[in-house]
């Protein structure tokens, strides 16, 4: 790209010599392609300095069969945690093969001490995957479905991560508080 049509400001802000920069993370594999991993702008910080790209830790999760949706939080805190929407019909069997009782209710489910700590044992091995820095410390389980009538997720299923973290601003408070 040569830059953007007689708009030098603009041409400016996103390249730097010969590339332009779209705001996306990669690397480079082993056979020399470029796999977009992240987005720049949902990058962050914690007050330790180490930079976070939620959606490795997040794309990893969402493999375990009891993660349904996560969001990694943690910007200019000391460390990163999470929101974690459990797999709540796969945990309900999960219960009924392990004669778990759960209660009710998704409220009751998602303050199950069983089902808490199985769940902690999903985040525990994925984050081996990770540096120290990296890894998920806390998490809370969110008692309803993320869903884009609901307001969590855009069209296209990515989350509306300012929503979401407004939405469970008193989980965020339990968990730096």
């Amino acid at each position: 790209m040569m830059g953007y049509y007689k708009d030098p400001e603009k041409t400016a802000e996103v390249m730097t010599g010969d590339y332009f920069h779209t705001g996306d993370i990669g690397e480079i594999d082993s056979d020399g392609f470029l796999k977009i991993t992240d987005r720049k702008k949902e990058m962050f910080k914690t007050s330790g300095g180490k930079y976070i790209a939620p959606q490795l830790l997040e794309n990893a999760m969402k493999q375990s069969l009891f993660i349904e949706q996560i969001m990694v939080i943690g910007d200019g805190e000391k460390m990163p945690a999470a929101f974690i929407q459990p797999s709540f019909d796969f945990v309900k069997e999960w219960a009924k093969r392990k004669k778990i009782d759960i209660g009710n209710s998704l409220e009751d489910l998602c303050t199950n001490e069983k089902v808490i700590e199985r769940i902690k044992e999903e985040v525990d091995t994925f984050n081996e995957r990770f540096g120290k820095w990296e890894k998920i410390k806390r998490f809370e389980l969110t008692p309803e479905l993320w869903t884009v009538d609901a307001g969590h997720l855009t069209p296209t299923m990515k989350l509306k991560r300012r929503v979401v973290k407004e939405r469970y601003k008193d989980l965020y408070e339990k968990i730096y508080n």
